[in-house]
């Protein structure tokens, strides 16, 4: 959801795109998921705030696909357009171990590992043998992992230091920050604690 983007975000980003060799990285913000209620900011501001978030990284794009669509937004038709669209290009999900674990769950699965390889997100601690025998199972030979250094910094715990009075710039893009700050979103700190 990008609500808000943090550089959690652009770290993984990067390390996809430089573990897997991608040419491009789409970052894709969706307006209405389908297990979640609306976000915490409106998705056209997720939107912007992801395209500052990246502004200074090539090879990343913001995508507006799931925006342009109505209703709930699956997966399956968003990587389903995105293949359509570009025929013969070769496709990866990024999605964390926690997506993975109930990947089975989502819509089509069996068609999402058909239109793109898994790219599963294996942080520090997290049981690698455990959910390679879930990728086995919901994706067999069609999974890859990309390493991720530890950032522990998620959007739930930006909003929460916003709705606290606390900074959030040292855990946001400059771009990012300035938009918030700018929307009267966040408290502008000039000196971190």
């Amino acid at each position: 959801m990008f609500d808000p983007p943090h550089i959690g975000h652009v770290i993984l980003a990067s390390e996809a795109a430089w573990q897997l060799r991608l040419d491009e990285v789409r970052l894709v913000v969706c307006a209405r998921p389908p297990h979640r209620g609306e976000g915490w900011l409106p998705a056209e501001t997720r939107l912007r705030l992801v395209e500052c978030a990246i502004e200074a990284h090539p090879g990343m794009v913001a995508s507006r696909a799931e925006l342009d669509r109505p209703g709930p937004n699956f997966m399956v038709d968003t990587l389903s357009d995105f293949v359509a669209a570009a025929p013969g290009t070769m496709f990866w999900l990024l999605l964390g171990a926690d997506q993975l674990a109930s990947f089975d769950r989502w819509r089509d699965p069996a068609r999402i590992v058909q239109l793109a390889r898994l790219a599963v997100v294996a942080r520090d601690g997290v049981d690698r043998a455990g959910l390679q025998a879930v990728a086995d199972q919901v994706a067999p030979g069609r999974a890859d992992w990309v390493q991720m250094p530890t950032v522990a910094v998620s959007s739930t715990m930006i909003r929460e230091r916003i709705a606290a009075g606390n900074p959030v710039r040292h855990l946001v893009s400059p771009p990012v920050d300035d938009v918030l700050a700018a929307e009267g979103l966040s408290n502008r700190c000039d000196a971190l604690p």
